[in-house]
């Protein structure tokens, strides 16, 4: 792990650095077709990648110019040169479609070198240069994520999470991709707990169901007989008559559901048991007796 390495790729050789050690692997978790390891990378070969770095970041000064003297409406994101130098790729966004055919000329006219241009969304973009998250982490994207989910509004719904679109937005202006994390787990615990507005019966009585909090799978009930404060109950406390919004008419109630009380955690059982056992300190028993002396020193006599 951490060997330097030259590798054979799609579109030619390239440097990279090992993340991993030999390790198996399931079948299933193969990606075709695999890249053969040519060599382990010399001296020479990280000279080569340094000078590619000075190459792409003075590439990116003059293609920034050229866009300019052309006028294109396009902004130039990121140059990425070829370990052989054979060949430059030009990451750029943009609006709509733009002609460029007239700035590759101009760009093979410098650089002696095969240009592409190659436009990216802006979700591409953020991956590319990175950054912080409003978590304060590095984006999921330019960290692990291999591609891009398709994220969406009623995720956030689902979620139960503010619909301010600068709460749930990334940095690239789109959906977080978080939210896909534990849609699952929010879609399973909707299937087990009751809509809004739903009408149920507890152990207090009748109601409806004003909110539901999907994680706790807990529910806050407007009562027939006291609509007022709510009055919070888990999941399995409410008998539900009517899922959702509806009339009542002809809905048996039936008899009041049992309440419903966790079980302690072993730590909180051993703080609520009475200590049976003395408590020893030094060898000697701390809530012995005290025996006060009546005779003097010597008489051997106590009480």
């Amino acid at each position: 792990m951490g060997d330097q390495v030259i590798v054979e790729t799609a579109q030619g050789p390239e440097f990279a650095t090992c993340t991993e050690g030999n390790h198996e692997v399931e079948d299933s978790a193969i990606v075709k077709p695999l890249s053969p390891m040519l060599r382990m990378a010399t001296d020479s070969d990280r000279r080569t990648v340094e000078q590619n770095k000075k190459r792409e970041s003075e590439a990116f000064d003059i293609c920034e110019k050229k866009i300019a003297a052309h006028g294109l409406e396009m902004k130039l994101v990121n140059v990425s040169a070829s370990f052989d130098g054979n060949k430059i790729v030009f990451y750029f966004t943009a609006d709509g479609r733009v002609d460029f055919r007239e700035l590759v000329r101009d760009l093979a006219g410098v650089f002696r070198a095969r240009i592409e241009l190659r436009q990216i969304g802006v979700r591409d973009e953020a991956k590319m240069i990175g950054g912080l998250g409003i978590c304060g982490r590095p984006f999921c994207c330019s960290q692990f994520l291999d591609g891009f989910l398709p994220v969406s509004i009623k995720m956030a719904k689902t979620q139960n999470l503010s619909l301010n679109p600068t709460k749930i937005s990334g940095t690239c202006g789109r959906l977080m991709c978080c939210l896909k994390y534990e849609q699952n787990v929010y879609e399973d615990a909707a299937k087990r707990m009751p809509k809004a507005e739903s009408f149920v019966q507890t152990p207090d009585g009748p109601g409806n169901v004003k909110s539901v909090d999907l994680l706790r799978e807990t529910v806050k009930v407007s009562l027939d007989s006291a609509p007022e404060p709510l009055k919070c109950y888990h999941n399995c406390e409410v008998c539900v008559l009517r899922n959702g919004k509806g009339s009542r008419e002809g809905i048996a109630i039936p008899e009041r559901p049992a309440r419903y009380v966790e079980e302690k955690e072993e730590d909180e059982r051993l703080e609520s048991q009475t200590l049976t056992t003395p408590f020893y300190m030094d060898d000697r028993l701390e809530d012995a007796p005290v025996r006060e002396k009546i005779g003097g020193p010597g008489s051997g006599e106590s009480k």
